[in-house]
Order: structure tokens, then C-alpha cells, then sequence
């Protein structure tokens, strides 16, 4: 099982020099994959947790992709697919995918921020349908393009639209910050064509427990018995995502590279 980091690709703290840092502590540190967010407009309701500056995620990990020894997958957890014409998506993704050298994993959502749709004038309320239509568009000019234009999409959400989504177009189930327990029963009851979670990481010193406990949130055991349990249910992949939704978090990113430190050593010896 891969693991990987989602990388925060905005706020009052992350400049140039930031992003840079960030790939190069999740290479030294052993991670297999980072990965970035997405907002276009950066509307009221979105910045009150994801404020300017916002970095483009493609551009982003065009630029990322030359940081390191060219080791690390690049993705997107996730595109809102709904925000951008699918052949522009397509042919952006296929490009960096091939120029990356196949490391590029497009995560996609249907997005939930209802100022950003209507600055950007898509319908909120046709936001499921359009990611589905878009994703068929996606493939389609994939197969258009030709050989190793493909990347593998993992489709974000957990609603039973979102799992459908992800068995119709998916290579992967991409939930997002979801207690263990509701990802077992949902894998259990669905055939699903992949499994890449991504996941909270925020340790604690207590050990705090319920069935409702997010997986990644307690002390670094309960983090590690989390990731195994994910092993076994399948995952191909784990993303870690240690940004809590305080902007001035991203002043502070060596908080987060402690933590990612600690979950690898202790992978790395119990995994």
C-alpha cells in the first residue's frame, strides 16, 4: 500500500519556496504520492478555509513534477470536475501524466462551494450530473489520444451518486476523511473498482474512540492500527491530510512535517 500527502497548495503562509519544501520533506520522508486541492474563484465561502494565495493544481504539479529524482506520483484530491470544460481537462491531464512520466493520478469531485459555481456560472444544482457527463467526455478524448494519454481517476465522495460515479468511471473509490468503520460497510456492500482513501492526520494525546472517529485522528498507534485496517480492507493507497482548515496552519507547515515524520518511522516498523 502506497501513502501519500496531501499537500496545502494555498493560504497566507505557502508561497513558491513553501511548495517546494513541502516535495522535497514528502520524498525525504518516503512518501510515494502528493497531492494538491482545487478552487477556481476563490468566493467568500471558500476562503474562509482555503484562502489566497490558491495555487492552480495543475500548473502546480507541472512545477512540482521537476522538484526530486521524478519518484513521487502527482494528483489532484480533488479536481471539481464540474468548473472546467472536460477536453480541457483531458488534454491538461494527459499532458502532464506523459510528461511526468506516468505519475499522475486525477482524484475529481463534484465540489461543494455554492458561490464558486455561480461566479463561475455552472448550475449548483447540475453538479452531479455534469461530473458524470464530464468523466465520460475525459475518457472518451483518452481514448482519442492514444497510448499513455490515461491517467488513473479516482472519483471523490461518499453518497451512493459518488459510488455509483465511481463504479461507472472510477479506477478507485476516493473517500475523504471518513470514520474506518463506514468505509469497511460501504466497500462491503459495493463492488468497487479501487479503494484510495484519503484521511485526516492529526495525532493527539489522548486516545480518543467511538465508531464515529474520523481515521487518522488519535495517538500515532490508533494513526498506524487506522492505515493497517485500511491495508486490509484493500487500499491501494492512503492519502494523509494533516491541514485542519485554519488558514495559519500554512505559517507553520513544520507542525505537519513532525507529524507525517512520526506516522512514517512507525509505518515503516510495523507495516
Amino acid at each position: 500500500m502506497q501513502l501519500g500527502v496531501n499537500v496545502p497548495n494555498f493560504g497566507p503562509g505557502t508561497d513558491p519556496g513553501v511548495l517546494r519544501d513541502w516535495a522535497r520533506v514528502v520524498e525525504g520522508l518516503g512518501f510515494d504520492l502528493l497531492m494538491v486541492s482545487d478552487h477556481v474563484a476563490v468566493t467568500a465561502d471558500v476562503a474562509e478555509r482555503y484562502p489566497e494565495p490558491f495555487y492552480d493544481p495543475f500548473t502546480t504539479l507541472s512545477w512540482l513534477a521537476g522538484v526530486g529524482d521524478g519518484r513521487l506520483r502527482l494528483g489532484t484530491t480533488v479536481l471539481v470536475l464540474p468548473y472546467r470544460n472536460p477536453l480541457l481537462v483531458a488534454r491538461m491531464a494527459s499532458t502532464l501524466h506523459r510528461l511526468s512520466g506516468g505519475r499522475f493520478v486525477l482524484g475529481v469531485g463534484v465540489g461543494w462551494a455554492r458561490q464558486e459555481f455561480e461566479a463561475l456560472g455552472v448550475p449548483f444544482g447540475a453538479r452531479g450530473r455534469l461530473t458524470d457527463e464530464y468523466l465520460g467526455a475525459v475518457r472518451a478524448a483518452w481514448a482519442e489520444q492514444g497510448e499513455g494519454a490515461a491517467a488513473p481517476v479516482w472519483v471523490g465522495g461518499h453518497s451512493e451518486a459518488a459510488i455509483r460515479r465511481a463504479v461507472a468511471f472510477g479506477d478507485a473509490w476516493h473517500p475523504l476523511r471518513l470514520p474506518v468503520a463506514r468505509m469497511r460497510s460501504v466497500l462491503e456492500n459495493h463492488a468497487l473498482p479501487g479503494f484510495a482513501p484519503r484521511i485526516a492526520l492529526r495525532l493527539t494525546d489522548g486516545a480518543p474512540d467511538g465508531p464515529d472517529r474520523p481515521a487518522g485522528v488519535g495517538n500515532l498507534q490508533q494513526v498506524v492500527a487506522d492505515l493497517r485496517e485500511l491495508r486490509g480492507l484493500g487500499a491501494e493507497a492512503v492519502v494523509l491530510d494533516p491541514y485542519h482548515a485554519d488558514p495559519e496552519e500554512t505559517r507553520r507547515p513544520e507542525t505537519a512535517w513532525r507529524a507525517l515524520a512520526a506516522v512514517a518511522e512507525a509505518w515503516r516498523r510495523t507495516a
